[in-house]
């Protein structure tokens, strides 16, 4: 295990939906409010996303990221992680374009193309508070998540030309291998910051046995590399238990889980920090200083950020 660990909070994302909790942040600042209060619960890092303020639809404009990282920025010195993920049917160019305007020191980089299946969670609800959202997870019965060679070796140089560290987002297994080629054709520099991503429908399910497996696969195609781990639904805190466990970091948010414990949704992400870092702080570890963290993660520096 490791005496320090990088606690990320995943603010809001692109999967959930207004109508599956009020406690979803919306607008700007209730996304930077949230961003906040996960630092001084513990959080190193934030993991952003924009959403249309009046309807809560992910969308990519760079107007509202602007808006929202500025005033995480002004307020506290957490790493910021932009997404290049975006929501449901963005191009790439909508997706790579908060990279290239404010040179981030961290952002997410999908390692992979994948069916990335929402629809299934539709029978929950009858009723829907804005139209867009049964269209939205219905959509992806037949969507599939697009991050070919191409488009990646073109985010690469992007990321590269502006110092931003590539959060690299493996889904399933074949991933750790798209990103061992991309090491060996020059496009990736090691060390390489990975965050294995589990529980979405068309990726690797959670489990300490896959958690295992694709570590120590990785390991023998990469060598030595930092990672985290997400879980999306309830198996968020047992999985990023073992995390912990083995040596990696955590991301925990209302992007991947709405609960806090069984029955009980979460008020706000910083609830999920807290309980993340008690749980670390019982292990025997601390969670790292935003400061740590880029130490940690080999990040270019706050300062060096277009925003």
């Amino acid at each position: 295990m490791k005496e320090k660990a990088v606690v990320t909070a995943a603010i809001t994302g692109s999967i959930h939906t207004p109508t599956m909790s009020e406690y979803l942040p919306i607008t700007p600042k209730q996304i930077a409010d949230e961003a906040v209060r996960a630092y001084e619960a513990g959080a190193a890092v934030c993991h952003v996303h924009a959403r249309n303020p009046e309807n809560g639809m992910p969308v990519p404009d760079t107007n509202l990221m602007k808006e929202i990282i500025t005033s995480i920025k002004s307020r506290c010195p957490i790493v910021v992680c932009i997404t290049t993920g975006g929501g449901l049917g963005m191009t790439v160019e909508q997706r790579v374009a908060p990279v290239t305007l404010f040179k981030p020191e961290l952002a997410s980089f999908n390692a992979g193309s994948i069916n990335f299946a929402l629809f299934p969670v539709i029978p929950r609800w009858k009723e829907w508070k804005h139209p867009w959202e049964k269209q939205y997870l219905g959509m992806s019965e037949d969507f599939i998540f697009p991050n070919t060679f191409k488009s990646m070796r073109e985010y690469c140089a992007i990321f590269n030309e502006m110092g931003t560290k590539p959060e690299l987002e493996i889904y399933d297994s074949g991933m750790i291998n798209n990103v061992a080629f991309m090491i060996q054709a020059g496009y990736l520099k090691k060390p390489v910051y990975i965050q294995f991503v589990m529980g979405v429908l068309g990726g690797i399910t959670p489990s300490s046995e896959n958690l295992l497996f694709m570590v120590d696969y990785a390991k023998k195609l990469i060598g030595d590399f930092e990672f985290s781990v997400c879980v999306a639904g309830r198996a968020q805190f047992p999985i990023c238990t073992q995390s912990l466990l083995i040596g990696g970091n955590v991301r925990v948010g209302l992007e991947d889980n709405l609960y806090l414990d069984r029955g009980r949704m979460a008020k706000s992400n910083a609830e999920q920090v807290e309980k993340i870092v008690r749980i670390a702080n019982e292990l025997g570890i601390d969670a790292a200083t935003p400061d740590e963290a880029r130490k940690i993660l080999g990040l270019k520096g706050i300062q060096q950020v277009n925003f």
